[in-house]
């Protein structure tokens, strides 16, 4: 297995692939902290994801969106737990495959009393769809703990970036602050995605 020292934010030691669920029976024993994350159909969740644990395939990447189906849990450090959730909104699947998929993801977030936070994924370069206001909402409404991180930030210009973070926080009528600007493939807003998670997690940085 990769053994990485060099990532910012939080050194890693280790990262597992653990189990993949698609119901509640199916969750690993509710033993440590577990950071969810979520996003439209390729939005880059699985790049993300890699890019914070200093691994190039830890979680699978592809151009098709919807390959995520299952609840997917990997274990980082031995002390916390990344949780991988399906793409949100893949309108290519039928209604019923999408229901279910929501109901998995929903049923996870309210229940699950190891969460700590999500980290809620939505593409730089893309207008926020009204189902992702929705969701926004959502999880404001439900006490959920969650952090913002626009991705594909590398897409865009700097000039770029600030204009469409402005246009998407005035969308979801949050303060810019609340928004992350990140890169998978560069590394940008890594250390400052990791500081939050590890401030929710209330995991040391050793």
């Amino acid at each position: 297995m990769e053994s990485h020292n060099e990532n910012k934010g939080y050194i890693i030691k280790s990262a597992e692939f653990l189990t993949s669920a698609g119901s509640r029976k199916e969750y690993p024993e509710a033993v440590m902290p577990e950071i969810a994350f979520a996003g439209r159909s390729n939005v880059g969740k699985s790049t993300l994801i890699n890019c914070l644990v200093n691994r190039k395939k830890l979680v699978k990447t592809s151009n098709t969106p919807g390959r995520t189906q299952r609840i997917n849990f990997f274990e980082v450090n031995n002390v916390l737990r990344f949780v991988d959730l399906p793409g949100y909104g893949y309108a290519k699947v039928s209604k019923k495959m999408r229901a279910e998929w929501e109901k998995m993801i929903e049923d996870y977030l309210l229940k699950r009393s190891n969460l700590c936070c999500l980290v809620w994924i939505m593409d730089i370069r893309r207008d926020v769809a009204e189902f992702e206001h929705n969701f926004a909402l959502w999880l404001t409404q439900n006490n959920i703990n969650h952090i913002n991180v626009l991705t594909k930030a590398d897409k865009f210009s700097k000039s770029k970036q600030i204009a469409q973070k402005k246009k998407i926080a005035l969308k979801l009528n949050i303060d810019e602050d609340l928004l992350i600007t990140a890169s998978g493939i560069k590394g940008t807003g890594k250390e400052e995605v990791w500081e939050k998670i590890l401030n929710f997690a209330g995991v040391l940085n050793d």
